[in-house]
């Protein structure tokens, strides 16, 4: 564990108490301030000494509460949303364990107003002190202190996705210092070599197929010398996050479980969809109206792609493995879609899996390439989501002939509903292999929350403005 990750998680804790203490105090004045007294006269006579003192028992009861809540685990720097997130669900438990004392003693507190300002005003300072400590620890990590030097093994897509992730985020606090193909003998000894000659904290195993006994070797390597051991989970790895370890017989049983998305979970995503996709429509709706516009001045055809060269209904495969009709704004020159499998099937860059991807794609119009570039064209799937047939966040909805030659462990990606946004879009968009978009997909699915969705959604706008290809 890096120092700096102790000092700064050490140094929280008194903040949070300050803050919660400032957010009291804050509270108190502005409720006897001349403005808000003018607009509702203070009736009662709570005395600041009084007040402060219960004050500091209570913000010492908050700091308990945000301990069971995680937010003083010893961690490289959280995403600020994350830490919004824990803020909030703290501080509203803290709340009503206020509401709930004050019911059983069967007195009325003087001010409603003071205990729901505190409460608002907790939420406020702790998030921008907490944003601010973060912001220092990432400037830190600028002038390489506190930084995770990463031994990086083995040579693969997903290495190379790490190595310019942590090229491009100099602020993440890692930092890859060697990078070997294998762990042969040869270079076991060379490894060892340059850890006693240089600060190592982490050796990070990028090889999904490596054998057992090469990990088990690799582990008792990184264990010896005092380094920590990660590595990246292969398909059934991903797909067995999720497990329950209990006992029968005396004996232990792991059992994998299912994603949080049965049961409540999906109620809450159906809810969350609703509104969020009702609000985002009612946002973006000069957006849809004026690349209506433009997709009809541009070329001949409908505006919205839903049908195919013979004009029967365009489908997509949902949640179960059903079909559903599907729609989005044209980009592509009419009755030009199936060209794809004929003509134009020798310039398709996805040979690694069943989906087609044409490079240099002459079918798409000046006004679809833009739209594609900035994924417009997919804007009105908000209203599928609306419908019910399609999520915020999900793997995405692929064609029938794709799913047609899914392998079984590809599959899994039908159990949920597809998404206008997900994993793969905001880990690499087209540039991924479809093995390492089911890969995602598949922790998706197994590790779902509503935190999730949200900073999955805040995340696309981003990447859909990297420079990537969407051809």
């Amino acid at each position: 564990m890096k120092r700096s990750e102790l000092t700064f998680s050490f140094l929280l804790v008194p903040l949070d108490y300050i803050m919660i203490v400032l957010a009291g105090v804050s509270a108190y004045y502005i409720r006897f301030s001349k403005f808000t007294t003018d607009i509702r006269p203070a009736i009662f006579d709570l005395k600041f000494g009084f007040y402060f003192e219960i004050l500091l028992a209570v913000a010492a009861l908050w700091i308990i509460i945000f301990g069971f809540a995680g937010l003083y685990n010893i961690r490289s720097a959280r995403k600020i949303v994350q830490e919004f997130y824990r803020v909030v669900l703290a501080c509203s438990t803290g709340f009503m364990l206020v509401v709930i004392f004050i019911f059983l003693q069967r007195e009325l507190f003087e001010s409603r107003f003071i205990i729901l300002a505190v409460w608002v005003l907790s939420i406020f300072y702790i998030t921008t002190a907490r944003a601010i400590v973060r912001m220092m620890q990432r400037y830190l990590f600028s002038l390489d202190i506190g930084v995770h030097k990463i031994i990086l093994i083995g040579k693969s897509k997903t290495s190379e996705i790490l190595k310019k992730n942590f090229l491009l985020q100099k602020k993440s606090g890692f930092k890859i210092v060697k990078e070997i193909s294998s762990f042969s003998h040869l270079e076991k000894d060379n490894l060892l070599k340059y850890i006693r000659e240089n600060e190592v904290d982490e050796i990070l195993q990028c090889n999904p197929n490596l054998d057992v006994k090469e990990k088990m070797r690799l582990y008792s390597f990184a264990d010896e010398n005092h380094i920590d051991y990660k590595y990246v989970a292969d398909l059934f790895g991903t797909k067995i996050l999720k497990t329950e370890v209990s006992q029968i017989a005396g004996i232990p049983i792991v059992e994998i479980k299912k994603t949080p998305l049965d049961g409540w979970g999906r109620i809450v995503k159906r809810f969350f969809d609703i509104t969020v996709s009702t609000i985002l429509l009612i946002i973006v709706s000069p957006i849809l109206i004026f690349t209506a516009i433009c997709i009809k001045l541009d070329s001949r055809g409908s505006v919205f792609f839903s049908k195919k060269d013979d004009n029967s209904q365009l489908k997509r495969i949902g949640q179960g493995g059903k079909a559903f009709h599907y729609f989005k704004f044209r980009s592509m020159k009419p009755c030009t879609d199936n060209l794809r499998y004929t003509e134009l099937a020798d310039r398709n860059t996805r040979g690694d899996g069943p989906m087609v991807k044409i490079e240099n794609d002459p079918r798409v119009t000046r006004i679809g390439r833009f739209i594609r570039k900035y994924s417009i064209d997919e804007l009105p799937e908000l209203f599928l989501v609306l419908k019910g047939v399609m999520s915020l966040v999900g793997p995405r909805p692929h064609l029938p002939e794709e799913v047609a030659k899914y392998e079984v462990h590809h599959k899994k990606v039908l159990t949920i509903k597809p998404g206008i946004t997900g994993m793969a879009q905001i880990s690499g968009r087209s540039d991924l292999d479809f093995d390492e978009e089911v890969k995602l997909d598949m922790y998706y699915i197994e590790n779902w929350s509503l935190l999730f969705d949200l900073s999955i959604l805040l995340r696309t706008p981003m990447a859909i403005l990297k420079n990537r290809n969407a051809d």
